[in-house]
């Protein structure tokens, strides 16, 4: 873990034990439904021209559909439709084959760099939060092919379908944002996943959303 990463942990308050085997009160909480239909709501109202701004960017750039879609798994494990503005160009997806972005990747558009590096590729998901698919803060849904990599090679994986996806989450503002280069990358975040399932809390959340505000103004992990 990077010093940064290590300061965010601690200042976020979190143990270094190996977390015990139970789920937070207000991880699953109608507050925390509130608070998220809230914020989300909120967002689409006082971003609607940026979003707008950057479909018509997408548009008259490259050829291919404005919003990317991709079959996630939320909670319980229910499969839901993922929304982000499409940051490279247009091909048809083979689920079975996702391919992580690296850096230089040379499938993202000119605008989707910016859009990618800024996080502005994720504002559609704020539509997935109202319909009750995401969270605002929460595990970061992988790719459906990923999951059912990983869900047999690292021990309680499967955890993360307790709850809704987030936006963010705990993960991504500790450092384990971005591309999983190796097996302990994902453990790492998977771990962090299930700190947060277990010891999500109303200033918990608070916290995430300060770092993730941080995160996306200096963050080099997002290409």
């Amino acid at each position: 873990m990077s010093q940064v990463a290590t300061v965010r942990t601690l200042w976020i308050g979190l143990k270094s034990e190996r977390p015990l085997k139970r789920v937070s009160s207000y991880v699953g909480s109608s507050s925390k439904r509130m608070l998220d239909l809230t914020l989300a709501l909120s967002l689409l109202i006082i971003f609607s021209p940026l979003i707008l701004i950057i479909a018509l960017a997408i548009k008259s750039t490259s050829p291919g559909p404005i919003f990317f879609r991709q079959k996630r798994y939320g909670a319980r494990q229910l499969p839901f439709m993922i929304l982000k503005f499409r940051s490279m160009h247009h091909t048809k997806l083979v689920e079975h084959d996702v391919k992580q972005a690296t850096q230089g990747d040379p499938r993202v558009t000119p605008i989707g760099h910016f859009l990618r590096k800024t996080s502005l590729d994720e504002l559609p998901q704020l539509f997935n939060v109202v319909l009750g698919e995401m969270s605002i803060i929460g595990p970061r849904p992988h790719a459906v092919c990923h999951d059912d990599h990983y869900i047999r090679r690292i021990p309680q994986y499967a955890r993360r379908f307790c709850v809704r996806p987030g936006i963010t989450g705990l993960a991504q503002v500790c450092g384990a944002r971005g591309e999983t280069r190796t097996e302990g990358d994902m453990q790492r975040r998977i771990d962090l996943d299930i700190q947060y399932i277990e010891n999500g809390s109303l200033l918990l959340d608070m916290k995430i959303l300060v770092a993730t505000a941080h995160e996306v103004c200096f963050s080099a992990n997002a290409y």
